[in-house]
């Protein structure tokens, strides 16, 4: 028997990503959030969701780009305090002492010493209920060597990205390899 729990967000995993943009004066901005998935394949699109309120919404409104930077589990301290204050009142680079590296491909920052980033342009957005959804093109994807296999891919427990149980309020790491997509489905 299941139990019912209603219309909720509730749904796991969820990321742990930190959105950068830049506000009108070229500040460096984070807020991490845990709204946001791929969304299409061609071209790669993923969606970030934020509401109005947030500093990060106007960045991305005024300059149609953002990036993904991916916190791995050692950087769980910095992005829970990416996701605690406004970029309106608060430098979140300086504060945590993590650096801003300027996108060669779109009008965002990133973190510089997260492991994984996503370079996006706006190509549409749309307002759903409280959240602006944004889709972003995926213009490049970089990924630090040492979180690359032997074959030059990047690998996931490599990257040791966070995820976001919404229940529970609750960060985790990612667990074993427990099989191999498209072979484990396969009839014997």
């Amino acid at each position: 028997m299941k139990k019912s729990f209603g219309a909720k967000t509730l749904i796991v995993p969820t990321p742990v990503w930190c959105v950068g943009s830049y506000d009108a004066d070229k500040k460096p901005n984070v807020m991490t959030i845990a709204w946001g998935g791929i969304c299409c394949s061609v071209p790669p699109c993923v969606t970030v969701s934020l509401r109005k309120a947030t500093h990060t919404y106007g960045n991305i409104m005024a300059t149609q780009a953002y990036t993904l930077s991916v916190p791995s589990e050692r950087y769980m301290k910095e992005a829970d305090y990416f996701g605690m204050v406004s970029g309106r009142d608060t430098d979140k680079f300086r504060e945590t002492g993590l650096t801003p590296a300027r996108s060669g491909l779109v009008d965002a920052p990133y973190v510089s010493e997260f492991p994984m980033v996503l370079e996006c342009k706006v190509i549409h957005h749309y307002e759903l209920g409280l959240h602006t959804h944004f889709v972003g093109e995926i213009l490049d994807v970089k990924v630090d060597e040492s979180a690359l296999g032997d074959d030059g891919w990047p690998y996931l427990n490599k990257i040791n990205p966070l995820v976001f149980d919404t229940l529970a309020r609750r960060y985790y790491r990612v667990g074993v390899c427990v099989g191999n997509a498209f072979e484990v489905g396969k009839k014997s």
